[in-house]
């Protein structure tokens, strides 16, 4: 699925002061990842605050960012959960023609066997009228969906397509790399090891830093995946300091700070989530400023 390869971003939900959706910001954020090299957008992920987002709100964010788009890039849903006849029926009442693909997170809280996980997805590849992107982030599920679960989806179920791995193991990656059939992609969810894995033969990222610096982020990848490992690391090393620091206190409190830096959106998130604390913006601002974009 060539549409999911490259830089994909894990678009933040914007919220005015009254934590309503800010939609002026959200137009300025697309526009701002179109025009300067992102390769697709992730409509309500973990970044998105899709805890605390309703279902109205969902559509609402999914329908606008659909008419700011305008068919110029590919699009990905996220819907997942640990119910699963819930995200069954999620999949059966959402208007797909303008949506790409779906991005289904692992089951969380109810920490299920690899058996489980796998009939999870299983059930919910069979009603998918789109290419689904498994979610394994064990550090929010407390589950970790293994190499051998994914690959075993990979195989059985056609319409698996790919891998957001972001379980922060090296290991995991490679293992994922050498056993993989050949046109199942395996993406990074963690953009300090997002390099790593696109050189060791990832197909890119689902990113959350390269919504703020997407025209230095995407490049990265894109020498990334062409093998081109010492200009890629030249931007790598760059944007180490500020993707640090935008996870340091919480996702996506930090990567909203950057980007109330650079006057896309505001800082707002809603509870239980706070805002990053005013120590973290001043260095995220100094950061952006090193990077000449303050």
């Amino acid at each position: 699925m060539t549409k999911f390869i490259g830089t994909g971003v894990a678009l933040i939900t914007p919220f005015n002061a009254d934590l309503t959706i800010d939609f002026d910001a959200l137009e300025r954020l697309v526009e701002y990842n179109i025009t300067n090299g992102t390769d697709y957008l992730v409509i309500s992920g973990t970044t998105g605050e899709s805890a605390t987002v309703t279902a109205e709100e969902k559509k609402e964010l999914t329908a606008f960012i659909i008419k700011v788009n305008k068919g110029r890039l590919p699009l990905v849903l996220g819907i997942g959960g640990n119910n699963t006849a819930t995200v069954i029926d999620e999949i059966k009442a959402t208007d797909f023609s303008e949506i790409d693909g779906i991005l289904s997170v692992s089951p969380y809280y109810s920490k299920p066997t690899q058996e489980g996980i796998y009939q999870h997805f299983k059930a919910i590849s069979e009603v998918a009228p789109k290419p689904i992107i498994l979610y394994n982030v064990p550090g929010r599920t407390s589950s970790n969906m293994s190499p051998a679960t994914t690959l075993r989806l990979a195989k059985d179920c056609e319409n698996i397509v790919a891998v957001k791995e972001a379980g922060n193991n090296v290991h995991q990656y490679l293992e994922l790399l050498r056993t993989k059939p050949e046109d199942f992609l395996v993406l990074s969810g963690d953009d300090d090891l997002a390099l790593g894995v696109a050189l060791a033969g990832g197909s890119g990222v689902i990113s959350v830093i390269g919504q703020a610096l997407p025209k230095a982020f995407s490049e990265m990848i894109r020498l990334g995946i062409a093998g081109k490992a010492k200009e890629a690391y030249n931007i790598h090393f760059k944007l180490m300091p500020i993707t640090g620091l935008i996870f340091s206190e919480n996702n996506p409190s930090g990567i909203k700070a950057v980007l109330s830096a650079l006057n896309i959106s505001e800082s707002h998130v809603r509870l239980p989530l706070v805002e990053a604390t005013d120590q973290l913006k001043e260095s995220i601002k100094s950061e952006l400023k090193i990077l000449g974009k303050s």
